[in-house]
C-alpha cells in the first residue's frame, strides 16, 4: 500500500481533501492530508512573512522520514510540492499535479496570470498579507458544496503567490502525472515545450489523465480523482 500526502491549493485546507481521503484509506493506504501555515485551522498563523518555502517545509514535515511517498498538489499547491520534490527526489515514488502544473524556475504563482489579473489581486489584498476568498461562483459546484467550501475556505497567505521558486538546474526524474481538468488534454499536449506554464512537461517521467471537472474535482468528483492519483 502507499503513502499519500495531499497538499491542497490556495484559500484551502486539509479538509478538502476529506472525500478523496476516505476512498484512498479505504483501499488500504496511509493518507496525509496537509493543513498549510496560514490556513484553515492554521488561519491565525498568517502573516507577511508566510511564503513558498513556509508551505514547502510544512510539507517536509508532514512526510518526515517517510518513502515511497505519492504526492499530490492541487492548483496554487504546485510550487511549495514542486519545492519538496527538487529537494527530496529519493523519498517520492510519485508526483501527481491536479489541474496545475511545475513552473520553471524563477516563476511565482502569480506570474501566471494575465497582467490585469495580477493588478486585481494586488488591489483585492491592497496594504494587507492576504488574498481574499473568492466566491466560487463559477467553480461548477452544486450549491451546497459552495456553501461548504465558502464555510471553511480562508484567506491565502499573498506571500504563497509571490514568491518565486528557484529550481536546481539538475532534476531527479521522478515519476509525475498530471491531471487535466478545466484544459483538455488535448490543449496541454499542444502547449508542451511552447508555453512557460507547460514548458516543464517534457520527458518519458511523465503521464496524463483528464478529468473534465471544475477546478475543484476533490469536491466535484472525489472518488474519481482518487482513483487518478
Amino acid at each position: 500500500m502507499a503513502t499519500y500526502v495531499l497538499v491542497p491549493g490556495f484559500w484551502l485546507g486539509a479538509w478538502v481533501w476529506d472525500e478523496v481521503a476516505d476512498v484512498l484509506r479505504s483501499q488500504g493506504h496511509e493518507v496525509l492530508p496537509v493543513t498549510l501555515t496560514g490556513l484553515a485551522e492554521r488561519a491565525a498563523e498568517a502573516s507577511p512573512k508566510v511564503d513558498v518555502d513556509t508551505h514547502a517545509q510544512d510539507i517536509l514535515d508532514v512526510i518526515g522520514d517517510r518513502r515511497d511517498v505519492v504526492l499530490v498538489g492541487h492548483s496554487g499547491a504546485s510550487l511549495p510540492v514542486t519545492a519538496v520534490a527538487d529537494r527530496i527526489p529519493e523519498r517520492l515514488a510519485r508526483v501527481v499535479y491536479v489541474d496545475t502544473a511545475p513552473l520553471p524556475s524563477g516563476m511565482a504563482q502569480i506570474d501566471f496570470q494575465e497582467p490585469e489579473e495580477q493588478a486585481a489581486v494586488r488591489a483585492a489584498v491592497g496594504d494587507g498579507f492576504t488574498i481574499p476568498v473568492p466566491d466560487f461562483a463559477d467553480a461548477g459546484f452544486t450549491e451546497e458544496q459552495r456553501r461548504h467550501v465558502l464555510a471553511h475556505a480562508t484567506p491565502e497567505p499573498f506571500g504563497a503567490a509571490t514568491q518565486p521558486l528557484v529550481r536546481p538546474s539538475e532534476r531527479a526524474a521522478t515519476p509525475k502525472t498530471m491531471i487535466c481538468c478545466t484544459i483538455p488534454l488535448a490543449a496541454v499536449r499542444s502547449m508542451i515545450g511552447t508555453a512557460p506554464a507547460f514548458a516543464e512537461l517534457e520527458g518519458p517521467e511523465w503521464t496524463f489523465r483528464e478529468l473534465p471537472t471544475g477546478h475543484w474535482p476533490m469536491v466535484t468528483l472525489p472518488a474519481e480523482l482518487a482513483s487518478m492519483c
